[in-house]
């Protein structure tokens, strides 16, 4: 199938971005398409709802190429941010030798290979609960280990920073029209989105673990939405964090906040 044609399909679609989506495409499609082309099956499961990235097996974040396993959430581009923000807080760690950073709810590991592409020297672990997750970013060069949060890790271990893309959208979200794009509800992972009747009963046990994982003065870094942050304050508060600070888009959306542990 032609560029053109492709954009059309998808476009008559509902797709957002069908000339970047193609393009994406043409970038990944198998080489026997030689650049001209792209499959036409790509095509048809995109415009069905497919997300892009399990259609090619790849995404592009933060300008590098993460490879996606079918099934895995797919990274949002906005989470480069949070990567950038644990990167350079990882310049000033405490534990010496580039420092060391725990990525939970890893994914396919974008956040962690960005964060170990702009910190090569630091000691970077990610955590994931899907076995097909945990593959996938090992793929992505993640030194990955099964299990709930913190549950795997040697009890003793500690870290400079934590980071965590975790389930925040809220249960009633996800089951209504509007609450999500369609083919997301329809297609991603319920595990990977739903975080509760507010969005952060998982990111309520993240602060917690960042507790007691955080060396004094390390960071955690973590993606909110809505006005979450000013739910999460007192937690983090009573979790012994101080310096919370949001960051948002260009429109003024939220899109995480990052916390330094003061005891």
């Amino acid at each position: 199938m032609t560029p053109d044609e492709a954009v059309r399909r998808l476009a008559a679609a509902g797709c957002v971005d069908p000339v970047g989506e193609v393009q994406e495409m043409a970038r990944w499609a198998p080489q026997s398409f030689g650049g001209w082309s792209v499959p036409a099956d790509w095509v048809r499961r995109r415009s069905l709802g497919t997300p892009l990235a399990w259609v090619s097996g790849h995404a592009s974040f933060g300008g590098l190429d993460v490879r996606v396993a079918p099934g895995v959430y797919p990274p949002r581009p906005w989470s480069a941010e949070l990567a950038l923000i644990a990167a350079s807080h990882l310049a000033s760690s405490r534990s010496g030798g580039g420092g060391r950073m725990l990525d939970l709810c890893t994914g396919c590991g974008a956040v962690a290979a960005l964060v170990v592409q702009r910190r090569p020297t630091a000691f970077v672990v990610g955590v994931d609960l899907d076995p097909v997750a945990a593959a996938c970013a090992r793929s992505n060069g993640v030194v990955t280990v099964i299990g709930d949060l913190d549950s795997p890790l040697d009890p003793a271990a500690r870290f400079d920073v934590i980071t965590a893309v975790a389930p925040y959208v809220p249960t009633a979200a996800l089951a209504n029209a509007g609450g999500v794009a369609p083919d997301v509800a329809t297609f991603e992972p319920v595990v990977a989105l739903d975080g509760g009747v507010d969005g952060l009963e998982v990111l309520r046990r993240v602060v917690s673990v960042a507790s007691l994982r955080l060396l004094a003065g390390g960071w955690l870094v973590v993606e909110v939405g809505g006005e979450q942050d000013r739910v999460l304050v007192p937690a983090l508060v009573a979790a012994g964090f101080a310096e919370v600070t949001p960051w948002h888009d260009a429109d003024g959306d939220l899109l995480g906040i990052a916390a330094r542990r003061q005891r």
